[in-house]
């Protein structure tokens, strides 16, 4: 069978990928961190250091024929002035190194995970494509669209194929981060100021994202491309609240704060990027992907949504 390198495998994609990857019929080798444990069902792993331009990857591409590069330093939100460094030094330099070794031990195709914050924060007027003019606005954004370009550098000069997925929130069980916060909210029913809130975002669940990366693996028509991924649907941060209540069997409780206070309030205190995040439009385009690929996703919102409240009731809430 096919062996499929995955790193970042004990990330939070990496656990949804790898069993997806093995029950569609491929060899799965995890590459994880030290003290990391290896995700359920894969046999074969490796561990690795810290992921950086030194990087060792010669036992962990042994006899593989293919790649998909997860790891990555995840972003954090008002992260310190000096996690630039360490973002450019993970997502840039560890994945010019990855590509690299890739393309000198003959891998064949090579997918990277990217950001739709290469793109940018908000979407005006309409969807993000994959043609459109990168304009990160953060560190990490900056770190995710230099590893693109050194993605592609890398192929220009060598017989690898790769391709990039610029993906939006993930969402889905081992969330974390905003979309578990909002998990929390709507579980205790608190009062949100988000009633008159009237925007778009573009999310993708874990599943149809890793579905994704595996049709990249094997397509004809994947190589030397970049792609823009998502459930399919956009929704309103109001109406998302509304279907993860009703998910949960909880009431819905949004007070219709005008979106301008809820910025200006959240650059008072300190949440300007918050707030943005909950009242802004982003949304992306995967008429591309549908059409080239001949893909669509494989869950609609509602089941992804339904599948992560459960993962949430089991092991997402906080102690009591």
């Amino acid at each position: 069978m096919t062996r499929v390198l995955v790193t970042g495998a004990n990330g939070f994609v990496g656990k949804i990928l790898c069993p997806m990857l093995a029950a569609a019929g491929y060899t799965v080798r995890a590459a994880v961190r030290a003290g990391k444990v290896t995700p359920p069902g894969i046999a074969e792993h490796v561990t690795v250091g810290e992921i950086n331009g030194r990087t060792d990857w010669t036992e962990a591409l042994r006899d593989v024929e293919l790649v998909i590069h997860l790891a990555a330093r995840a972003h954090v939100l008002n992260d310190a002035a000096e996690g630039a460094a360490l973002y450019a030094e993970t997502n840039s330099d560890g994945t010019q190194r990855m590509a690299a070794e890739s393309a000198r031990h003959g891998i064949r195709r090579f997918i990277y995970l990217s950001s739709v914050k290469v793109n940018g924060e908000e979407s005006a007027g309409r969807p993000y494509t994959a043609g459109d003019e990168p304009r990160p606005q953060d560190a990490y954004g900056r770190s995710k669209w230099l590893a693109e370009q050194r993605v592609w550098q890398t192929v220009a000069t060598a017989p690898m194929q790769a391709a990039v997925v610029r993906s939006p929130l993930v969402y889905g069980p081992g969330v974390r981060a905003n979309f578990l916060r909002l998990l929390r909210w709507v579980d205790r029913e608190w009062l949100l100021p988000l009633g008159a809130v009237e925007n778009r975002r573009s999310l993708v669940s874990g599943w149809t994202l890793c579905d994704l990366l595996i049709r990249l693996l094997g397509h004809p028509v994947a190589a030397n491309h970049t792609w823009m991924v998502s459930d399919g649907e956009d929704v309103s941060t109001p109406d998302l609240v509304r279907r993860i209540a009703c998910e949960m069997g909880r009431r819905v409780r949004l007070l219709p704060v005008p979106a301008p206070l809820l910025r200006l309030a959240g650059g008072l205190l300190g949440k300007r990027d918050e707030v943005r995040r909950l009242c802004g439009s982003l949304t992306v385009d995967i008429a591309p992907a549908r059409e080239q690929l001949s893909w669509s996703p494989p869950l609609s919102m509602d089941e992804a949504l339904a599948r992560t409240v459960s993962w949430y009731q089991r092991h997402g809430r906080p102690p009591p």
